[in-house]
C-alpha cells in the first residue's frame, strides 16, 4: 500500500522525511523504564502503607498517589518507546523521540566529535545499552536508548568512522 503524499500543512511532515525509514529500539526498554519506575516509587508506597496501618487512614494518600502515577507511567511508556527511533542518512543522523511533544534531531556526522555506548547493571541484564553523540554544540547531541549490545556497538563503529571521513573532507 502507498503512503499517502504529505503536504505541508500535515503535522506530521517535519516528523517523517519522506524516503526515511526510521529503526526501532528494543520493547526491553520498556521493562528497564517501568522497573527503575517501580523502583522510585517503591519507597513512598512502602512507607504510606505502614504509617496508614500504624497510624492514621491517611497515610494511604502517601502510599496511593505514587502508585497511581507509576499506574499512568505504566500506560504511556510503552508508547512513548515505540515512537522512539533513528536512521541513518548518507551525511547525517535522524533521531526521533516522543508522542505529546515530538522532536526530530539531526545530527551530521562532520560535526560528531565522539559516540559514546553506555550500559548500566539493569541495561545489562535486559540485554540494552546507551548510545550517546556527542558535538561541538550541546544541542545537538543525541541519544538512542535501548539498543541491543551487538546493534550499538555496530552503530558507534559506523558514526564514529563516517564522522572520521567527514573531518577529513572526504
Amino acid at each position: 500500500m502507498a503512503t499517502p503524499e504529505r503536504t505541508s500543512g500535515d503535522p506530521a511532515a517535519p516528523f517523517e522525511p519522506d524516503g526515511v525509514e526510521f529503526r526501532s529500539v528494543s520493547p526491553r526498554l520498556v521493562t528497564a523504564r517501568l522497573v527503575s519506575g517501580g523502583i522510585t516509587v517503591l519507597l513512598p508506597v512502602v512507607a504510606g502503607a505502614v504509617l496508614a496501618l500504624a497510624f492514621s487512614p491517611w497515610w494511604w494518600i502517601l502510599a496511593g498517589v505514587p502508585a497511581a502515577i507509576f499506574l499512568a507511567t505504566a500506560v504511556v511508556v510503552p508508547r512513548q518507546v515505540r515512537a522512539l527511533g533513528y536512521a541513518e542518512r548518507d551525511d547525517d543522523l535522524l533521531v526521533r523521540k516522543g508522542v505529546l511533544f515530538r522532536s526530530l534531531v539531526v545530527v551530521p556526522y562532520g560535526r560528531m566529535q565522539y559516540v559514546d555506548v553506555e550500559a548500566g547493571p539493569l541495561d545489562r541484564r535486559l540485554g540494552i545499552a546507551k548510545v550517546q553523540l556527542h558535538t561541538a554544540a550541546a544541542a545537538t547531541d543525541a541519544v538512542i536508548p535501548g539498543l541491543p549490545p551487538a546493534e550499538a556497538e555496530r552503530l558507534r563503529d559506523r558514526l564514529s568512522a563516517r564522522g572520521e571521513a567527514r573531518l577529513a573532507g572526504l
